[in-house]
């Protein structure tokens, strides 16, 4: 019978279990090495549920997984153990705030709390105990432009990851540029913006708003392609602009979320891989192109 097993789903980095509930938590009064936990553990019982095992010794926790002879009756002998992070590379955190079923928390917590550390057990809300190993979210680049405040579509995308279990983890890395920032260079006396819910004001300038549909003037138009079009349909021309689209910004190369008023039901994938919601995305959508996002960056990450 064996006693090793290569589990899979536990290589590579960013390793969370599928569910916390697969995740036993016990001591062991003795060595933390493979051996010993081989011998300790192959032959007892253990819950059907229960694939991977945090180990601690007063300050010191390992991380294994555990094959059993069955997962059908309540309680199945163990015939294999892994050592998936020895207690030298491991940690064991306490944060009550952390959803230990949401993998961007997980990360965020050990980075946190135990950097430099390969694994990291970490007890959170409920008391439910779940593991990363080797936490290296994804750095997704947010375009976005404000105001309002906050910046939405970053608000979104983080209220999104801070629920979402199915996705890697994630860092979200804000570009938002503001406005004013936009139009310098292109003094006017008169601007005109896309709505009163912009909330921008420039001093010693007149502001209006196109979805007040003003009595025309000369006046730069801080918006979009779909402003432009707007406006051409109030008053039978386009207006000199600034064009404020987060899609049409330059990047990096990596990936990207950005948004465009021009799409109104569904998301878009550019040549560069950034993914493209419509300004008012739904929060189904910003789900779905997150979770295009890790599809084309991330294409090998699973649920362990």
């Amino acid at each position: 019978m064996a006693a090793r097993i290569v589990p899979a789903g536990v290589r590579g980095r960013n390793v969370v279990p599928g569910a916390y509930r697969g995740v036993a938590v016990t001591s062991f009064d003795g060595e933390l090495d493979e051996s010993s936990l081989v011998r300790h553990f192959v032959g007892r019982e253990a819950y059907r549920r229960t694939r991977f095992i945090v180990v601690r010794n007063a300050d010191q926790t390992a991380i294994v997984a555990v094959q059993k002879e069955s997962d059908e009756p309540l309680f199945s002998p163990i015939r294999a153990l892994q050592l998936l992070v020895g207690p030298a590379e491991c940690a064991y955190v306490e944060d009550p705030e952390v959803d230990t079923a949401i993998p961007t928390a997980l990360a965020r917590a050990a980075l946190r709390h135990a950097p430099g550390k390969r694994g990291v057990a970490v007890q959170g809300r409920y008391a439910h105990v779940s593991f990363i190993i080797e936490p290296v979210p994804l750095q997704v680049t947010v375009r976005e432009v404000v105001p309002p405040y906050p910046a939405k579509l970053l608000d979104q995308a983080q209220r999104v990851l801070s629920l979402a279990e199915t996705l890697p983890p994630m860092e979200l890395v804000s570009e938002v540029v503001e406005f004013d920032q936009l139009a310098r260079g292109r003094t006017a006396s008169s601007y005109l913006l896309p709505c009163r819910g912009s909330g921008v004001s420039i001093a010693g300038a007149t502001v209006k708003y196109l979805d007040e549909r003003p009595a025309r003037e000369a006046w730069l138009l801080i918006g979009c392609e779909r402003s432009e079009q707007i406006h051409e349909s109030f008053y039978g021309e386009r207006a000199p602009q600034v064009d404020i689209c987060p899609r049409k910004r330059p990047g990096l190369g990596g990936p990207t979320l950005a948004k465009c008023c021009l799409l109104e039901t569904h998301n878009e994938v550019e040549a560069d891989r950034t993914v493209v919601v419509p300004w008012g995305a739904s929060l189904a959508l910003i789900t779905d192109a997150l979770a295009t996002l890790a599809r084309e960056w991330e294409p090998t990450w699973a649920l362990a």
